[in-house]
């Protein structure tokens, strides 16, 4: 049995059917991905992406959330506004290949996707993919140089964050 994971997962107006779609997803093929959904509730009720955000990265701060998902537009304004908060290291995502390699290359703990880029399937698959690997998995070869790179961003952070 795989460790229980809390995810977070928020979207705005234009990331409402996508998110809606991976959580539909989550639920019918992760029981090991406990959903913590900020929303939105409906297309009646939107919210903005300046809005969702925080709650997905602060729910990270908190302990209360291992990683997130977040979706706007094109997943661009989500993974600004997350980057804003200490310890949120979010990836905009649009294929198998950036979703994955968000977390293996550069550890991202958030990934945003675009509602008007990404078609609710590949979506799903993307989502397989980044909670499929972990930091450094497959690129062995570079693991010093990937962990001392993450380091060097943790730093950088600390010094943003003062």
């Amino acid at each position: 049995m795989a460790d229980t994971i809390r995810l977070a997962i928020a979207s705005d107006l234009s990331g409402f059917p996508l998110a809606r779609e991976i959580v539909r997803h989550l639920k019918e093929t992760h029981p090991e991905v406990k959903i913590i959904d900020f929303g939105i509730e409906s297309a009646e009720a939107p919210l903005p992406y300046f809005v969702q955000a925080p709650k997905v990265a602060k729910a990270l701060q908190a302990g209360e959330a291992d990683k997130g998902i977040l979706v706007c537009g094109t997943g661009q304004g989500m993974a600004i506004v997350a980057n804003k908060h200490k310890g949120v290291y979010a990836c905009v995502v649009d294929d198998l290949f950036s979703g994955e390699r968000a977390k293996i290359v550069n550890n991202a703990n958030v990934i945003t996707m675009g509602g008007w880029i990404t078609a609710p399937f590949l979506g799903a698959q993307i989502v397989d993919a980044w909670l499929s690997v972990a930091f450094t998995q497959k690129m062995e070869f570079k693991k010093d140089f990937l962990t001392n790179a993450f380091n060097k961003v943790v730093e950088l952070e600390n010094e943003a964050f003062k």
